[in-house]
């Protein structure tokens, strides 16, 4: 898989640019209008690349000032063309995409003329009303009529959005009302019989997961589990280390503190004194957001580390704590904060007193039910769009990159 291609990479200008190889497979592109909208992009190419392995998501932008860090290998990155015919047509000629999938609107006539003519089928995601003029000059009104009418399906963010499409003219069996396209996840899966069993032995023990968990915020978690138990002392700590061969240390610093625990990975099973549990496997968070209804959320204490995925416990019905380091997920944080599915905790007083409030049942079950309630709204959406991603697909031929 070649290099993301960075924002204005390549030498020369418009069609006489030096531009990476078309990778094989199948490609899609996305334009994000909205930087805001670019991880939700990335997460449809995550889930479009989970069913069809090898595909790439070509990701393009309309303000060459914001690039985006931490993309994965699928997702290439290239500067949009030029309006210029003969830039547009170069473009295409490269890519070769097999579907397009423009996002927002203010829509570029050129371009999308161009790509239809190269046989590129098209469809519009999140529709915003702001996205298309309300104008009332005839030629402007015709210029997007005929844009918005070489898509095969339009996906309104709303009501209001729908309508504004219907006005300037598409097609009203191609327009989908949906709502916005953003960030979701998928429930993460787990062996029904294993968390059955531990549901039933620890159903008279309150429970809190940290998750993912940097090797130099162990002391912070420990301390705040420490300060947890002295107000709740039935209170269990579920630990999960970034990497599993990170327990080592983990077991360490329990000793040190004197605290109770077992290990998951050698067979150790949670009974009424244990304090802490150990879960130093893979492919197990789904039973572990399960099990806890308030998750911290981990590499997020200390600088460095970026975050971790909030969808995943949202997902799942648990209650999100979580540091001020997150750069990687900002966006998603923010929105779940502002949706009162997630709190900011600073260091071990802060996240202790966050899991004792928490540890009221009504108070996690409210903003648990919020955080399911934006994750869940992201993934309908993706799921929509991502179905018709693929019935394109299908009936594309299998004709990629040249040899």
């Amino acid at each position: 898989m070649p290099t993301a291609t960075r924002l204005g990479a390549g030498a020369g200008t418009g069609a006489d640019r030096t531009l990476p190889p078309r990778p094989p497979g199948p490609l899609i592109w996305a334009h994000a209008a909205d930087p805001d909208r670019i991880p939700a992009l990335v997460q449809l190419a995550a889930r479009a690349e989970s069913v069809r392995p090898g595909l790439t998501m070509l990701l393009t932008l309309s303000d060459a000032s914001v690039v985006p860090d931490n993309l994965p290998d699928y997702v290439l990155l290239d500067r949009m063309p030029d309006e210029v015919a003969a830039d547009c047509r170069a473009f295409f000629d490269h890519w070769r995409p097999d579907v397009g999938v423009w996002h927002t609107g203010h829509l570029r006539p050129v371009l999308l003329t161009s790509a239809r003519q190269a046989g590129i089928p098209l469809i519009l995601v999140d529709a915003t009303e702001a996205g298309f003029s309300d104008s009332r000059m005839p030629w402007h009104r015709r210029s997007e009529r005929t844009a918005l009418n070489g898509f095969e399906a339009l996906f309104a963010n709303s009501a209001n959005a729908g309508r504004r499409l219907a006005r300037i003219g598409a097609m009203p069996d191609k327009i989908h009302v949906t709502g916005p396209l953003q960030e979701g996840c998928a429930a993460l899966p787990c062996n029904e019989d294993t968390r059955s069993d531990l549901a039933e032995d620890l159903a008279t023990r309150p429970i809190w997961l940290a998750a993912m968990v940097q090797p130099d915020e162990f002391p912070i978690i420990i301390e705040a589990h420490r300060q947890a138990i002295r107000a709740a002392h039935r209170l269990m700590l579920i630990l999960v280390p970034r990497k599993p061969e990170d327990g080592e240390a983990m077991i360490a610093a329990l000793t040190d503190q004197g605290l109770r625990y077992v290990r998951w990975s050698d067979g150790g099973h949670p009974n009424e004194v244990t304090q802490v549990l150990i879960a130093d496997t893979y492919g197990e968070m789904g039973l572990w957001y399960r099990l806890a209804p308030v998750t911290f959320m981990g590499s997020s204490l200390t600088a460095g580390h970026g975050g971790r995925d909030p969808y995943e416990p949202a997902a799942l019905g648990s209650a999100i704590l979580y540091g001020p380091n997150v750069g990687r997920h900002v966006q998603a944080y923010t929105r779940f904060a502002r949706a009162g599915a997630a709190r900011v905790v600073r260091d071990a007083s802060t996240l202790a007193s966050a899991v004792l409030r928490l540890n009221a049942p009504d108070q996690a079950a409210a903003m648990a039910q919020a955080a399911w309630e934006v994750a869940t709204l992201g993934a309908e959406v993706t799921d929509e769009v991502l179905e018709t991603i693929e019935e394109i697909l299908d009936r594309r031929p299998k004709t990629h990159a040249r040899p």
